[in-house]
């Protein structure tokens, strides 16, 4: 399971290692995936150390990275959560770090003043009878108001990489950057750098926070909304970059769907999502991303 295995990050590293829609209805979101050409997995409820944890999910499990589709199923404060952050905009809410060491995190951020909540120990049943386990870590919401910004530590990476998961037709195969949208992107780059411990640096109207592997780059709404197309008001996510082995099947899958596409240069392109996921991509190839390996 090598593509499991190299989720994990190698330690005093982090990886940008998911991020999740928040959405009303799996059904719906799981049809408009597939339409986009990507092998979606089996609804999966989560489960914390308290019990249920209200949220079920389906993902698309990428060779690095993968996305999070997380629905409200219950009555309980993390549903409440989705619902509450649904009402704003519809899309991206959710940004997970990938790190070696979640309690590690955990008192890095206690120190720093972020006020991390206790760590939460949640696991999901697979459609495999398997048993996936996480620690994730998460601070008072004020400290990162863009979303859910958060630190992940996978036990079981071959529970949930499994390779009936990982073919897609759309050739997509990586997560490859987080869209951050904050009224002063100064402010929450230089924010955003302290939370993860990694370097900021300008990136002409954003700033570019770059893991060992995938990025953030945080940037006004106007800028976004001229990239994009589209973008929520400030703090918000917009959306994340998909790398692609070849963007032309997604592109034809989009103008199939009649999304809004815009080609941006050369095997790059940006799309406002359909309501049924929110947000928006901009995908291509790793040169037409233009962003480092």
């Amino acid at each position: 399971m090598a593509v499991a295995t190299q989720q994990i990050p190698v330690p005093g590293s982090l990886v940008v290692d998911h991020v999740s829609h928040f959405v009303p209805d799996l059904g719906a979101a799981t049809r408009a995936l597939e339409a986009l050409g990507f092998t979606v997995t089996p609804e999966s409820a989560q489960q914390t150390q308290d019990g249920p944890a209200g949220t079920t999910n389906i993902c698309v499990m990428l060779e690095h990275g993968y996305l999070e589709f997380l629905s409200p199923t219950a009555d309980t404060p993390n549903a409440q959560q989705l619902r509450t952050a649904m009402q704003r905009y519809p899309g991206v809410h959710l940004c997970c770090f990938g790190t070696p060491d979640a309690e590690g995190e955990r008192r890095r951020l206690d120190d720093h003043g972020f006020s991390p909540l206790p760590i939460v120990n949640l696991q999901r049943e697979t459609a495999e009878r398997q048993t996936a386990r996480f620690q994730v870590v998460r601070c008072a919401p004020e400290k990162m108001p863009e979303g859910r910004i958060q630190f992940v530590q996978h036990f079981t990476p071959e529970a949930i990489w499994r390779p009936q998961y990982l073919g897609h037709t759309n050739n997509v195969v990586k997560l490859a950057c987080v869209f951050a949208v904050a009224d002063d992107p100064i402010e929450a780059g230089a924010r955003w750098a302290h939370f993860s411990a990694l370097l900021p640096r300008p990136a002409r109207a954003y700033v570019h926070v770059a893991a060992a592997r995938g990025h953030a780059l945080i940037g006004n709404q106007e800028s976004w909304a001229a990239l994009l197309g589209d973008a929520p008001a400030a703090p918000a996510l917009a959306g994340y970059a998909l790398e692609c082995r070849d963007p032309a099947i997604l592109v034809a899958r989009c103008r199939l769907l009649g999304l809004a596409l815009r080609k941006l240069r050369d095997n790059l392109f940006a799309v406002v999502l359909p309501e049924a996921l929110g947000g928006a991509w901009i995908f291509g190839t790793r040169q037409g991303l233009g962003l480092p390996s």
